[in-house]
């Protein structure tokens, strides 16, 4: 049978560039190439578009954007013709595309803006949608959607710049320890753990940064537990994982490093619990009306209550990362996940 087009985007202008260059190398590396053909679609950190037809190490090593392999690039805005322009020297060429995976972390890619762009160009989207993918983003407004659902979402309060003067009132109502997040970002960016009053306005300030929204939420006795989701409708869990931290929390450094940090899976819980845990995960993707694929982190307390925590609508990508670990506990390969994921695009 002919193979279809996959346009693989990677890279992205977000401060998560680095890890997108690593999940799309392993995405590429692993797609069934008797179905599929990678076409590798490099967005600059400053925002720029290129076609990129090199070896797919430089991706990873992070030199793929030289003249001789990058090309200027866009999606046609014409839905019809669902094709990669290419903005060559010598003028407009196309390859058809089949189907679009967005393997982009953060802003600018997790958050739905891509994803509008895919489908306005017509284009099957591998993944959440627009809205999903918006809102899983918007930790104040996922946790509030969770909660109607009868999920425990942690106590929390959002704050604009100029409610700042707001916070401390706010905390001292909370209690410490407790964190401030900004609302919008992803991979624990702008995130403090704040222990005492006198660490809040670095931590207000840090989280501005990223956001002109932050979120002070109450802190949760436990440890974190995630869920890879896969599906439209019929949805498929993995097995369950755990974090164990040596101090602090799960930050950007830890995620990638587990310098003092381990994960389980499966977690070190009983068959009921994990069923539990995989319950409230399916309720919480199809409650923010997630499809595709999905990580669902939540957090279980000391009595046994699942708290929920925040979805990533495109999870790290690597073999080594959370999402591929939890679906091989449940036995299915990298490949065979990467194959499931496509099919429910198309």
């Amino acid at each position: 049978m002919d193979k279809l087009n996959v346009a693989v985007f990677f890279g992205g202008k977000s401060s998560e560039y680095s890890v997108s260059l690593e999940s799309a190398y392993a995405v590429i590396k692993n797609i069934n190439r008797e179905k599929y053909r990678p076409v590798a679609v490099g967005i600059s950190e400053k925002g720029d578009w290129f076609y990129f037809q090199g070896d797919v190490e430089k991706i990873r090593e992070d030199t793929w954007l030289n003249e001789e392999d990058a090309v200027p690039a866009m999606l046609s805005p014409r839905r019809s013709e669902r094709r990669l322009l290419i903005l060559g020297r010598e003028g407009i060429s196309f390859i058809p595309v089949d189907a679009a995976f967005p393997v982009l972390h953060g802003k600018n890619g997790e958050d739905g803006t891509i994803q509008g762009l895919i489908e306005l160009s017509g284009i099957p989207l591998v993944g959440c949608g627009v809205l999903a993918s918006s809102l899983c983003m918007d930790k104040d407004r996922a946790h509030r959607l969770v909660g109607l659902e009868g999920v425990r979402v942690p106590k929390a309060r959002v704050f604009r710049q100029r409610q700042a003067g707001e916070v401390k009132g706010f905390a001292g109502e909370l209690g410490y320890p407790l964190f401030v997040k900004p609302v919008k970002a992803g991979s624990s960016y702008g995130v403090t753990r704040v222990q005492k009053p006198e660490e809040l306005e670095a931590a207000i300030w840090l989280a501005f940064q990223h956001d002109d929204e932050i979120i002070v939420e109450e802190n949760i006795e436990g440890f974190e537990v995630g869920c890879a989701v896969l599906g439209n409708v019929d949805l498929m869990v993995g097995e369950v994982d755990e974090i164990e931290l040596a101090g602090g929390f799960f930050d950007f450094t830890e995620k990638y490093t587990l310098k003092t940090s381990a994960i389980y899976v499966p977690a070190r819980i009983d068959n009921e619990k994990a069923a539990e845990i995989k319950r409230a995960a399916q309720v919480i993707y199809k409650a923010l009306g997630c499809r595709g694929f999905a990580r669902v982190d939540m957090f279980l307390t000391p009595d046994g209550e699942i708290v929920f925590n925040e979805v990533n609508t495109i999870p790290g990508f690597t073999e080594h990362s959370r999402y591929p670990g939890m679906m091989k506990a449940a036995g299915y390969s990298f490949q065979e996940v990467l194959d499931k994921i496509l099919a429910l695009a198309l």
